[in-house]
């Protein structure tokens, strides 16, 4: 232990192991603030990014949807109408196929059964 009059060559000594005391003792709470610090930091970069995710997908969700409202609102093109004159001559040479398997007109009508009629049936009513 040091005596109360310290000589100079003790002093610096003396001070140097206070400070180094301080260092170490301050040492760990630095370190734990540190830690803290750099955590609420990565949570909060962790939500931003969440957030631009989801950001980012309405925004595509959004063009996604004005996309398909712009082409069911602009007006047909040359390409459009051949391809519906093309399904249109497909509908018809299925239907005149279809025709064709089909009795002839007269004979449809003589051969339809009459329907028949049901009985009527009626609940008692409630009282």
């Amino acid at each position: 232990m040091a005596s109360k009059r310290s000589t100079p060559k003790e002093l610096p000594d003396a001070v140097r192991d206070a400070v180094e005391r301080t260092v170490q003792a301050t040492a760990g709470s630095a370190r734990t603030t540190r830690d803290r610090a750099q955590g609420a930091v990565d949570d909060l970069v962790k939500g931003a990014e969440e957030g631009l995710v989801r950001s980012r997908e309405a925004v595509r969700d959004a063009l996604d949807d004005s996309r398909q409202a712009l082409d069911e609102r602009r007006p047909a093109t040359q390409d459009d109408v051949k391809e519906l004159r093309s399904e249109l001559r497909a509908i018809g040479r299925r239907l005149e196929a279809i025709e064709k398997r089909l009795p002839p007109a007269k004979e449809r009508a003589s051969t339809r059964k009459p329907a028949k009629k049901r009985a009527a049936t009626r609940k008692p009513a409630k009282k």
